[in-house]
């Protein structure tokens, strides 16, 4: 697992699906300013990555899952990556809404689960964890199983992790955010320096303050 988890992250930097800018951070829409910014999305314009990730998912979900009987991705950005992953096992996929639908039917879920199957989850990227854990509450209601969960690229917060425990949920990464410091460092697309600011930006992202810039 080690070796996919390496080889994932150098695919996310590559295609900069996963950018980091220590100099430069970002703002997330929660408003934390941050070194890193991930658009896992861009993969699916890549078919070499997208089927990589495609057919590691698949094979992650049947090796860690093999009672699946469907896979139900989380609104918006797990949705493509779940669906053909789901096509690759042959099984229902189905994706759940971050809030339900306003009109029509008011859809939490969209797709067809069939009371009592097992699902795993599928997200694209866990920070706090709090819409795939969501999402796992909404296909219970509608009277499923949820028997494990997937990401692409975990965090690794220790919130979340102990909000996946405490939840009964097994929760795999496929990459993780110390896997991908350590590869970036390894191929050059990062320094030692940068490498600190990354850790210690980990350690307590909520209040980090970026270093002012130096001419």
């Amino acid at each position: 697992m080690k070796q996919l988890e390496r080889l994932i992250a150098e695919n996310l930097l590559r295609i900069s699906a996963v950018k980091l800018q220590p100099a430069i951070p970002f703002t997330w829409r929660s408003g934390w300013r941050s070194p890193i910014y991930n658009d896992h999305r861009r993969v699916l314009s890549y078919p070499k990555e997208r089927n990589f990730l495609k057919i590691e998912l698949a094979r992650i979900i049947m090796e860690r899952f093999p009672e699946v009987d469907a896979v139900a991705s989380v609104s918006t950005g797990a949705i493509a990556i779940g669906a053909v992953a789901a096509d690759c096992i042959g099984v229902p996929f189905v994706y759940v809404r971050s809030t339900p639908k306003d009109h029509g039917l008011e859809n939490s879920i969209e797709g067809n689960l069939v009371l009592r199957q097992k699902v795993v989850i599928v997200e694209d990227v866990v920070t706090t964890g709090a819409n795939a854990l969501k999402a796992i509450d909404t296909v219970i209601a509608a009277g499923c199983e949820v028997i494990g969960a997937v990401t692409i690229f975990s965090f690794e917060f220790t919130d979340a992790v102990n909000a996946f425990r405490d939840a009964g949920i097994t929760l795999v990464p496929m990459t993780t955010y110390h896997e991908l410091v350590d590869v970036a460092y390894n191929i050059g697309w990062v320094s030692a320096e940068e490498v600190e600011v990354l850790r210690k930006w980990h350690n307590d992202p909520k209040n980090w303050v970026p270093a002012p810039l130096v001419d």
